[in-house]
């Protein structure tokens, strides 16, 4: 919980910041002239928000809060749940964990700062499509990241050769590509094993579906046909659930990181309730 947050943060985030900032883009472009701002922009996963954003209940951030350790505990029956199920906690657990690091790293900085941050999510799990999924909900600092560095450049390059359709495409699977690569190297960081190379295979897999469906949707529209939100909806988790569990999880699971991020949740959940007030704690339990 230290090394891959640190990977991703410094390894990947704040070396796509530097590049952009050297073409006078990106976060740091933005930063004010400050030398505390710009550090903390560019080692942290944050960016300034200059768009008006609703603003989330807060009560919807509590609940994830207080759902997390229950999914923690549940990893102690895991000889007695269906396989499915356990996949469901890895992604509800992959998901939360995520979410909650990144919350817990930004709001220190907005409190001392003052900065008016970006959202980190978008509750990707009402995702309607593949796009809606990778594009405007699933950590839109990554996308906000990519969009810039990999998608743009590489729809202008393509542009005059194959026209706007095909260099679409070509920029969606080249954005995948580069995600690939870079969680490949985190991966690398959590396990210390020579790659494998399934992580990438899992986001070019996800490159070439979003480009499909992105051709699929044009036809579809311009035809007045278009799916139910909750029957897309499903149909995304469930095939981001199906390919996670051939692609995504593997490694991490032959390498026992599974196992070393239940123990330090369990750990972490056991100190807060230890320090909780006992009345707390009693109602927590029942």
């Amino acid at each position: 919980h230290l090394g891959g947050p640190t990977t991703f943060f410094l390894v990947w985030l704040a070396t796509f910041k530097l590049l952009l900032f050297s073409f006078n883009q990106g976060p740091l472009a933005q930063s004010p002239p400050n030398i505390l701002h710009f550090i903390s922009l560019a080692s942290l996963p944050i960016s300034l928000n200059n768009n008006i954003s609703k603003t989330k209940p807060k009560w919807l951030f509590l609940l994830k809060v207080l759902i997390f350790p229950f999914i923690i505990h549940a990893y102690n029956y895991t000889q007695n749940l269906h396989p499915y199920f356990i996949l469901l906690l890895y992604c509800c657990h992959m998901y939360l964990g995520i979410e909650l690091v990144l919350a817990l790293t930004a709001i220190p900085v907005q409190t001392l700062l003052g900065f008016d941050l970006q959202p980190q999510f978008d509750e990707p799990y009402l995702s309607t499509s593949l796009q809606d999924f990778w594009g405007r909900r699933w950590n839109l600092m990554v996308t906000g990241i990519l969009r810039p560095s990999v998608f743009h450049p590489v729809y202008r390059i393509s542009l005059p050769f194959v026209g706007p359709s095909c260099s679409l495409s070509t920029a969606v699977l080249a954005t995948f590509l580069v995600s690939g690569l870079m969680h490949e190297l985190i991966y690398y960081y959590l396990t210390r094993a020579p790659p494998t190379w399934e992580v990438t295979c899992f986001f070019v897999l996800h490159g070439v579906c979003t480009a499909a469906e992105m051709a699929v949707k044009r036809v579809m529209l311009r035809r007045g046909w278009r799916l139910h939100g909750v029957v897309s909806t499903v149909l995304v988790l469930a095939f981001l659930a199906a390919t996670g569990r051939w692609l995504f999880f593997p490694q991490l699971l032959r390498n026992g990181v599974d196992k070393k991020a239940i123990e330090e949740c369990a750990t972490l959940v056991n100190f807060v309730k230890s320090k909780l007030p006992l009345h707390l704690l009693t109602f927590s339990l029942f």
